[in-house]
């Protein structure tokens, strides 16, 4: 139950928005609703709740309500903490927490089926085991388009299963890569990528390289994903965004963690993960290789 002292709190906060806002009752009683369910659920003194604490109860409250009632949850309790710093001398832990974005429609992604059918591409040429690399990455990092052309060989290590990421902000992650990706990575680096040089070109560390032996572009990325897709067979429209959101699709389907897939993606604020919750319905597992190995499949 809550503390007297938080219930202070709550009822100076009552006060500041009936005097000072100027709401109405079904306003205020709304709010203070919510901040009593937060802090309920918190279960502790208000000095010692953190931003963690927040995060956790907006993904707590994701799959309870609709988008509406979570964006004012969230517009409850960041009102809540801007008073507290104004008035009370509290840090506003909550000034950084975003509301839900309306109206955005799910991201597409694409079935397990069919990422099988499109890894499942003919190999014959270098080109075609470099395409074949590239998509296994992709698929089973969640990489951004730019992160994976901007690779050079010293970001891959073969021996510990990781890729070394450098995201927005030239912020650095370390992601873990499948061994089906890592059995690809080792045969396209030694055996292949090589044959993809041209005649006295200048030497290059980049890990992908195009038809003139230097780095793919995000255009070439672009071009390839779609037109693999298209010899598959496969009736949507496929680029490295729709293989990034089937990463965490079918993470989250699996049972991953929610922040683990955040820290994956290199998303920055854990509710910009949360649009992949509309498919968790399973707990925790830790292992990644335990529920998201597609090696034995081949």
């Amino acid at each position: 139950m809550i503390e007297i002292d938080n219930n202070e709190f709550l009822n100076d906060f009552s006060d500041y928005l009936k005097i000072d806002k100027n709401y109405s009752e079904n306003t205020i009683e709304s709010y203070i609703r919510d901040i009593r369910f937060f802090l309920e659920y918190i279960n502790k003194d208000i000095e010692d709740i953190s931003k963690k604490d927040v995060e956790k109860y907006i993904l707590h409250a994701l799959p309870n309500y609709n988008e509406s009632s979570v964006n004012r949850i969230i517009a409850s309790i960041k009102g809540f903490y801007k008073y507290l710093s104004i008035y009370k001398g509290f840090i506003n832990i909550a000034e950084d927490i975003e509301s839900l974005k309306r109206k955005k429609a799910l991201p597409k992604y694409l079935s397990i089926e069919e990422v099988d059918k499109l890894l499942d591409i003919k190999l014959e040429t270098a080109f075609d085991y470099r395409n074949k690399t590239m998509l296994e990455v992709l698929y089973a990092t969640g990489l951004r388009a730019s992160e994976l052309i901007n690779l050079d060989l010293n970001n891959i290590d073969l021996n510990n299963m990781v890729v070394n990421v450098y995201g927005k902000g030239s912020k650095e992650r370390i992601v873990p890569l499948s061994k089906l990706a890592v059995n690809y990575l080792d045969l396209y680096i030694n055996k292949y990528r090589n044959l993809l040089f041209v005649k006295n070109q200048k030497p290059t560390d980049a890990l992908f390289l195009n038809n003139h032996g230097k780095r793919i572009t995000r255009q070439g990325l672009y071009k390839m994903i779609g037109e693999v897709g298209k010899k598959q067979g496969i009736d949507k429209e496929i680029t490295p965004h729709v293989l990034r959101h089937s990463f965490a699709t079918h993470m989250i389907e699996c049972g991953a963690d929610i922040r683990s897939v955040q820290e994956l993606l290199g998303h920055e604020n854990v509710v910009t993960t949360e649009v992949y919750t509309h498919l968790a319905n399973n707990f925790i597992k830790n292992n990644y290789n335990e529920y998201f190995n597609r090696s034995k499949k081949e």
